[in-house]
């Protein structure tokens, strides 16, 4: 079932002491897509300043601002209004040899190559190619989703950003972005093309009208299998009406929602919130 959801997305920075200027650039806007499509949406930032917006290779909005006068806190708000569909059928699944050749010929070579962030032992590319032996496209994104989500389990907290997708799977515990990571490595491994995917999942399926909630953003993966699919491996459910997209690439490197520089003394952190309301 179709559903309207207000999203308000919310960045507090605070430094040490103030900083002398900031130069940011920020990721926090709904794509207009197949099934979602973005009705209102609008970032403000807190020291007021004016700000810009470009659309990055990857296809996603960019809203970079900078602060030239000396601050000792930064909010950034970025307020939408989306409206998504339930996910279309899967479209049938191309054959190995049909990957293969368009991963050859196209754009899918970049999310079929290996980055920093999504390199992994050969071990564990032999576990996703047992996992996945004899299936489909289809039925290996699926396989292998599962073969991550068995092995390291969702715990906030028991990772940080930098931590590799090796790491999240000796421990066997990580966020959505460790687990999004160890999919895409795998999948890409077995052959694959498969990206990164940044936005926001609804907490509730059944959420009451008008009733704010808060969530957090989230990670997810879309493969390519004749068209791109996106799978949810954390919570082990194909991408639906819940899940929101905001920005794609090839790891969490291209899609970060706030990546910024300032002039300073080291030390602060930033404090996150995402509130949802479903209007529809």
């Amino acid at each position: 079932m179709a559903r309207r959801l207000r999203i308000k997305h919310t960045t507090r920075v605070s430094y040490a002491q103030p900083a002398a200027s900031s130069h940011n650039e920020v990721r926090m806007t709904p794509l207009t897509l197949p099934g979602q499509t973005t009705l209102d949406a609008r970032v403000t930032v807190n020291p007021t300043t004016p700000t810009w917006s470009y659309w990055d290779y990857w296809g996603t909005q960019v809203t970079g601002f900078d602060l030239m006068d000396p601050h000792g806190k930064l909010v950034i708000t970025a307020s939408s209004l989306v409206e998504t569909t339930p996910a279309e059928p899967l479209p049938p699944a191309p054959s190995w040899a049909e990957v293969a050749e368009r991963v050859a010929g196209t754009r899918l070579l970049e999310f079929a190559t290996p980055t920093a962030r999504t390199t992994v032992p050969p071990k564990l590319v032999k576990k996703a190619r047992k996992a996945a032996a004899g299936l489909d496209p289809h039925e290996t994104a699926v396989a292998v989703s599962t073969l991550v989500a068995d092995r390291v389990s969702y715990l906030p907290g028991a990772t940080s950003v930098n931590t590799s997708p090796a790491e999240a799977w000796e421990q066997g515990a990580g966020v959505c972005q460790d687990i999004t990571h160890l999919t895409v490595a795998l999948l890409r491994g077995v052959g694959l093309p498969a990206r990164y995917v940044s936005g926001y999942l609804h907490p509730e399926r059944e959420a009451e009208l008008h009733r704010p909630v808060a969530g957090q953003s989230h990670a997810w993966i879309e493969y390519w299998a004749g068209d791109w699919s996106g799978y949810d491996p954390t919570n082990r459910v194909r991408a639906d009406e819940s899940h929101v997209v905001v920005a794609r690439g090839r790891d969490y490197d291209d899609v970060t929602p706030h990546k910024g520089i300032y002039r300073g003394v080291p030390g602060g952190s930033p404090e996150v919130s995402v509130e949802f309301t479903r209007v529809a």
